[in-house]
């Protein structure tokens, strides 16, 4: 994990230096402090300059967390989780998550953009804050939180010689000319009360006009507002009316799209904004000229991501489209719109999760979740929606499995199953069916069998009741994978098996049917039929390769990777270890990255360096903590990690086994990954006496876990199950 996930400022920051000082200054002296003011005045701004000024004062780094998008309370603590750049897989609350996580870092944490979850928000800080000495926060946002030892810092809007700085400078950024008379721009920053925002806002029209023609205007829309008088306005007025006066300036067509814009939460890409904001008063091929002028009066940003190009609108500018958007009777219909976008980006994620483009599929997934998560609210404000809200929760089971996120997938789901169902029932089956597979998935993985055969029975008996076989083989299958789990192997055969014979017959072909052919090879390999476990994952790796699939294979190579340790051969072993740990970490996938270093921790011991077996074994730690029980409470999963651990400690002794496994213990995901994929063993794939490394089981034979004598164990004695 990074030590700051801070954004990189894309313009020069003007100004502020007494009033980062003073902030500097209480955050030194108390834990949490709130910068609280106007909106438009830049708290956000100032907030990120002074974290990023003071990240050397913080070991355990400068975390953001950016609530403005977010609209479900319960979400809150989901959002800090995914700030901090945790994973949990368990059933655990993400405030527990938090408390654990913190509760020995010195770190300080920002929170923007938290007005409307006060109350969620103020109640999971105060906590934090009680529980975990060494953070400490910093908040901006339109009021206090009102939590015990909050330092309030109220920003004023820029003084004048910063107001005229940040105008001529961001002028000049826009392509005006010349400056213009100073005592024309200073009576226009003294209109506009040195408020950044609209400062910047009217930058954006000195191209057009001159700070002449810029101020008369502004003069005359004021004189409307205060009736005349030669008071000032409040500040907040005074914002509303610079971006109501830039609203007036705007074209029908650019005010048309600015309030249907605001139906967005978070980035979105032009073909978004296409298919939801074109209509009447705006067609399809207007949208990108029409945007571009928005974009060119700062009243939308670009930004690149991880999937590209997006587009952004201000929270205080979309709030004034909202308004407009509700004036005009079309909010339901916009939403609705939206949610209809985002339901087919998920469809089409879906389907080219199984391709070539699975990297591209999970970062445009995140970068779009935002816009998801307001997709899924939509659906769940109305039973009839109901149908909507599981389909969309199933439909995004890449995501919740696949890229780490089985916490807020298990919120969704629960959600949507929960939900009355309003009409016809036979009409809404399906969708709840997937739901239930899906949510039946994302317990197993979580460790909570109990909540996964009570949705993965509830699918069975509903498809077989409906005649649905496609449902009734995905419920069969997840019990299989249960059963897998749970050490028993025979049952996990014969389901698994069962619902492959089901996906072929129906003609099913993605992840989750390679998956279920992985879980079989992974079965034989634990009763010690390599070559039937190498023939299965043969077969998928072939399929992978052909389909351009990264997810599954990465569990392919970690069965084939097993299969090749237990015959005697870690060079091969390490080969596949390497290219499976690169896979799930780009992924996030955890449950299949920390499988994977643990096989690559015993292929290291075998290797003959025992000292970073150990490492890597403690590094695994943490990782199972975020994933749950460690090895799924599996015996035959933990018997590679029960002979890893027996020939380390023989190897180095208990005391230096303990010091190398706690060093892996202290390291973070990434750095993990650093070193498991950090190559030190001997190139000829020799230990240090120059012999061949020896089979860590005997051919044919599965590890016998727990106390029992190894097949095939060098030492021949029998030792700890694990670290």
């Amino acid at each position: 994990m990074r030590r700051s996930n801070l954004p990189a400022e894309l313009n020069r920051f003007v100004g502020r230096t007494a009033e980062q000082d003073q902030l500097a200054g209480l955050i030194d002296e108390f834990r949490m402090v709130t910068v609280v003011g106007v909106g438009g005045v830049g708290k956000t701004r100032l907030a990120l300059r002074t974290a990023e000024a003071l990240q050397k004062r913080y070991v355990d780094g400068v975390r953001l967390a950016e609530l403005a998008a977010l609209r479900d309370p319960g979400l809150v603590a989901h959002a800090l989780v995914e700030a901090l750049g945790l994973t949990d897989h368990t059933v655990r609350a993400p405030r527990e998550v938090l408390l654990e996580h913190l509760a020995e870092r010195r770190l300080l944490l920002v929170v923007d953009g938290f007005e409307h979850l006060v109350e969620e928000c103020a109640g999971l800080l105060r906590e934090l804050l009680l529980g975990c000495p060494g953070l400490r926060v910093l908040a901006s946002g339109r009021r206090p939180l009102r939590v015990d030892g909050e330092a309030v810092f109220t920003l004023a809007p820029m003084d004048d010689a910063d107001a005229m700085e940040l105008l001529a400078g961001r002028a000049a950024e826009a392509g005006a000319g010349g400056a213009g008379d100073p005592g024309t721009l200073r009576e226009l920053c003294r209109r506009l009360d040195g408020i950044p925002l609209a400062l910047e806002l009217a930058a954006a029209r000195l191209p057009l006009l001159t700070p002449a023609q810029l101020l008369r205007r502004l003069e005359d829309r004021f004189r409307l507002l205060d009736g005349g008088r030669h008071g000032a306005l409040p500040r907040h007025q005074t914002l509303r009316t610079a971006i109501g006066w830039s609203h007036e300036l705007c074209t029908p067509e650019e005010r048309l799209l600015w309030a249907r814009l605001s139906v967005f939460a978070g980035p979105f890409d032009l073909e978004a904004v296409e298919y939801v904001c074109a209509g009447a008063g705006l067609s399809a091929d207007r949208v990108l000229d029409v945007l571009g002028e928005l974009l060119a009066q700062s009243l939308v940003t670009r930004e690149d991501t991880a999937a590209g190009t997006r587009f952004r609108m201000l929270d205080t500018v979309g709030a004034y489209g909202a308004e407009w958007l509700e004036a005009l009777g079309d909010t339901e219909r916009m939403r609705r719109r939206h949610r209809d976008w985002y339901m087919g980006l998920a469809t089409w994620c879906e389907l080219e999760w199984f391709s070539p483009r699975q990297a591209e599929v999970a970062a445009v997934t995140d970068v779009a979740l935002p816009n998801l998560r307001a997709a899924l609210e939509l659906c769940l404000e109305s039973a009839e929606d109901a149908s909507l809200a599981r389909h969309l929760a199933g439909t995004l089971w890449f995501y919740w499995v696949g890229c780490g996120r089985l916490s807020e997938g298990r919120h969704w789901l629960d959600r949507a199953i929960a939900m009355p169902t309003c009409g016809p029932v036979a009409l809404h089956e399906e969708a709840r069916l997937k739901a239930l597979w899906v949510l039946g998935y994302v317990a197993i993985l979580q460790g909570d069998p109990t909540a996964a055969v009570a949705a993965l029975h509830e699918c069975g008996e509903r498809a077989r009741a409906t005649g649905n076989a496609l449902a009734e083989a995905y419920a069969t299958h997840r019990m299989g994978c249960l059963a897998l789990l749970s050490d028993d192997l025979p049952r996990a055969e014969e389901l698994i098996g069962r619902a492959l014979d089901a996906y072929r017959e129906i003609g099913e072909l993605n992840s989750n049917v390679l998956m279920g052919q992985v879980e079989l090879a992974m079965a034989r390999a634990f009763v010690g039929d390599l070559e039937g476990a190498v023939a299965l994952c043969g077969e998928v790796r072939e399929v992978c390769e052909e389909r351009g699939e990264r997810w599954t294979r990465a569990y392919a190579l970690f069965v084939l990777a097993y299969a090749a340790l237990t015959d005697g051969d870690p060079v091969s072993a390490r080969e596949l270890l390497t290219e499976c740990v690169t896979i799930n970490h780009t992924f996030h996938d955890l449950v299949g990255l920390v499988l994977a270093i643990e096989l690559l921790a015993l292929v290291t011991v075998v290797e003959g360096d025992a000292e970073e077996a150990a490492v890597l074994q403690g590094a695994a730690m943490p990782v199972w903590r975020s994933v749950g029980l460690p090895l799924f409470g599996s015996a035959h999963f933990n018997g590679s990690r029960a002979l890893c651990a027996r020939q380390a400690r023989e190897a180095l002794g208990g005391e230096a086994y303990g010091a190398r496994y706690g060093e892996g213990e202290r390291l973070s995901v990434d750095a993990a990954v650093d070193r498991a994929l950090a190559d030190r063993r001997d190139p000829a794939g020799r230990d240090r006496t120059g012999a061949r490394a020896p089979r860590p089981f005997r051919a044919g034979r599965a590890p016998v876990p727990e106390t029992r004598k190894p097949a095939g164990s060098p030492t021949g004695k029998g030792g700890e199950a694990a670290g």
